[in-house]
């Protein structure tokens, strides 16, 4: 059985690490937030590492999924980092959505210690994550995915090899620019429905049996609908570093990204307004009020 260390137990990387304890799993956990880590292991019957660097050294499979590059790079960086306890024989994979360049600049390091080395980020929800049906980009050689494969599997219904290192994570960029755009289409439709007389949980149910209906509209139905009393699921906090990204990527290469930029903007309005701990379907919240009239549907 192969060890597997989950490195950042946020609200994704707890809910990975539970899919992977429930597949019989040999689970190493560690955050730079301890008690929240000691709390999660003792859940999982896991172990707690001292150091990302001793997670390292004592995993097969070593999973990164932290909120932002500065995070990555401490984490795998850093005199106790990962990259200084990865060893021959060890994957290192990070799942964290962050530029492409980030993963490339660990890999000279990670090969001189004879380790293997992915960038493999996921789309899908929490609650998807927990029930292992993620799926999951990877970028690097097909030698390193096909030792980390079997702990990936655990994890999700879909794994698709996209190219080299680094590609998996452009892959996420892109990903997550039409899943933004998604979220923006949908908060206008609806505040749109409901400033036309509709009420909000029969214009969802049209929107989600509608051509339009991807699997994105159906998951996010209760944020939109009844926003106050829906669980966080993606911050507006990570919305807004997450599309900026997209943009930085866009100027980087030289595409223009018109949606994205717009999709920054109304996410940048909503933190103003609302602050950054709210889902990003809250953009709807700050439309709504924008509107500058209750919906048919009460709430929110």
């Amino acid at each position: 059985m192969s060890t597997v260390a989950v490195v950042g137990t946020g609200r994704m990387g707890s809910a990975m690490a539970r899919s992977l304890a429930r597949a019989g799993s040999d689970l190493l956990l560690y955050n730079r937030t301890e008690d929240r880590c000691r709390q999660l292991a003792g859940e999982l019957g896991a172990r707690v590492a001292d150091s990302p660097a001793d997670a390292a050294a004592a995993a097969d499979v070593t999973i990164t999924m932290l909120a932002d590059e500065a995070a990555v790079r401490a984490v795998w960086q850093a005199d106790d980092g990962l990259l200084a306890g990865a060893g021959p024989g060890g994957v290192l994979v990070d799942m964290s959505t962050v530029p492409p360049d980030v993963i490339r600049s660990f890999e000279a390091a990670a090969r001189e210690r004879g380790a293997g080395i992915l960038d493999a980020p996921v789309s899908g929800s929490v609650q998807l994550a927990e029930t292992a049906k993620l799926t999951i980009m990877v970028g690097g050689e097909a030698a390193d995915l096909e030792r980390a494969r079997p702990v990936l599997e655990r994890l999700a219904t879909r794994i698709t090899h996209i190219g080299p290192l680094g590609s998996g994570a452009a892959m996420k960029l892109s990903v997550n620019t039409l899943i933004f755009a998604l979220n923006q289409a949908v908060a206008e439709a609806l505040v749109l429905a409901e400033r036309s007389g509709i009420e909000r949980a029969t214009a969802y149910e049209v929107f989600a049996t509608s051509a339009a209906g991807a699997p994105y509209v159906g998951y996010k139905r209760d944020a939109f609908v009844d926003p106050e009393a829906a669980e966080v699921a993606f911050s507006l906090g990570l919305a807004e570093k997450d599309l900026r990204l997209i943009v930085e990527q866009a100027d980087r290469i030289g595409v223009r990204a018109p949606q994205a930029r717009t999709d920054l903007e109304q996410v940048r309005a909503a933190i103003g307004d609302l602050g950054e701990d709210r889902d990003a379907s809250a953009v709807a919240v700050n439309l709504r009020s924008a509107s500058g009239s209750a919906s048919p549907s009460g709430g929110g």
